[in-house]
């Protein structure tokens, strides 16, 4: 037993070294990958554009409940008033990041991980660099940027939503007061917590996008092999992200 718990510990500690050596390597090509701003912006597209459906859905049922919930916690107190500045506390600094992360996770980062998989199993890398194309210049590192870009602005987008799925429960169906409602929130909410909510958003594109690239460009070139891979896109993308706003939270408190 304890030879396999010294077995795993090393296995982890090599798949973490690895990793800070293929995220540095992606570093180093990102300046020459912003020179074709037209693959920033389709991955863009790909992995933001396509995913605002589910933001949004998820964004708005996730604030008609935190407006249910909120609503009867604060009842008890006899603070309704107070509906709108929980709410967007708790939107802008961890469900908003978080959850976004989360759904980034399972839509944009396994579709990150299987292309790049795909591409690996047939041989269309190893063909970029038979025909001298660095395929961390061209497929790996725009599909980074564009991850890293578009996280933070879905992000914002599930916060405005979530806000708006509130709103829609709290002043509209619960009747708590529009402007007590709207005033406590701007009373409440200041730049730091909106930074956090930013600085999370950033933070979660960085590490969701590079779990991504890396589990599909190190994945096995077979169909089992790419299965896997995105499988552990999901799963690491997910631990990562809640260890990572354990870590920013404690800081920025």
């Amino acid at each position: 037993m304890l030879r396999d718990i010294l077995q795993g510990l090393s296995q982890i500690v090599t798949n973490v070294g690895a990793m800070t050596l293929f995220f540095v390597r992606v570093i180093m090509q990102v300046p020459r990958a912003l020179l074709r701003p037209g693959l920033i912006v389709y991955q863009v597209h790909n992995a933001g554009a396509l995913s605002l459906v589910i933001i949004m859905t998820c964004g708005l049922f996730v604030g008609m409940v935190l407006g249910l919930q909120g609503y009867d916690l604060l009842a008890r107190f006899g603070s309704e008033s107070a509906l709108g500045s929980g709410a967007a506390l708790a939107l802008l600094k961890e469900l908003g990041p978080v959850i976004t992360s989360l759904l980034f996770a399972g839509r944009a980062g396994t579709a990150l991980a299987s292309e790049i998989g795909l591409m690996k199993a047939t041989d269309q890398l190893v063909a970029m660099e038979i025909m001298a194309v660095d395929p961390f210049r061209r497929v790996v590192a725009p599909r980074f940027i564009g991850g890293v870009i578009a996280l933070p602005l879905l992000t914002m987008i599930f916060i405005a939503i979530g806000i708006f799925g509130v709103q829609l429960i709290g002043v509209q169906q619960l009747g708590v007061e529009q402007g007590t409602f709207w005033s406590q929130m701007r009373g409440s909410v200041k730049l730091h917590d909106v930074w956090e909510g930013v600085i999370k958003g950033c933070v979660f594109g960085i590490a969701c996008s590079l779990v991504a690239v890396y589990e599909g460009y190190t994945a096995e070139p077979t169909a089992e092999g790419v299965g896997r891979a995105t499988t552990r896109t999901v799963v690491i993308s997910a631990v990562l992200t809640l260890i990572l706003d354990y870590m920013i939270t404690a800081v920025m408190l």
